[in-house]
């Protein structure tokens, strides 16, 4: 089989302005690039993060984030792309960061299987981050 590897995520959002200054100031993510794609009618920026790399979409006359897609688990029961996750080492410091950027925290999960939590974008997108077991 052939090789691959991650290369980035992407959301649609209804301002990209307002999706690149939250993915910056809560995420620490920059712009590497905006650029449009003509086919899809979207103004476009390429964010990342270290090797980190994230897609931001403003698309004309798109339609509105269906509510549900904004709340983790009422989101599972419509099929489709779910969200992107990223691993933090601990996820008290990281909630506690979160707060104090005035970011969106949608769902903390400890469970015995493990411990994350669920942000909301601006434009309600969900991103979970999750806390790798160290054993």
């Amino acid at each position: 089989m052939t090789d691959f590897k991650f290369h980035h995520g992407g959301v649609s959002v209804p301002s990209l302005a307002e999706a690149i200054e939250w993915y910056d100031r809560v995420l620490g993510f920059k712009v590497e690039r905006e650029f449009r794609i003509a086919a899809a009618k979207s103004r476009t920026a390429m964010l990342r993060k270290g090797p980190l790399r994230f897609e931001i979409f403003e698309v004309e006359n798109a339609d509105p984030l269906p509510a549900d897609r904004s709340h983790p688990a009422r989101d599972l029961a419509t099929h489709g792309n779910k969200h992107i996750a990223f691993c933090v080492e601990d996820l008290d410091a990281f909630l506690l960061e979160m707060t104090e950027r005035r970011a969106d925290v949608a769902m903390v999960v400890r469970e015995p299987f493990g411990t994350g939590c669920f942000i909301r974008d601006c434009a309600g997108n969900l991103i979970e981050f999750v806390e790798e077991d160290a054993t």
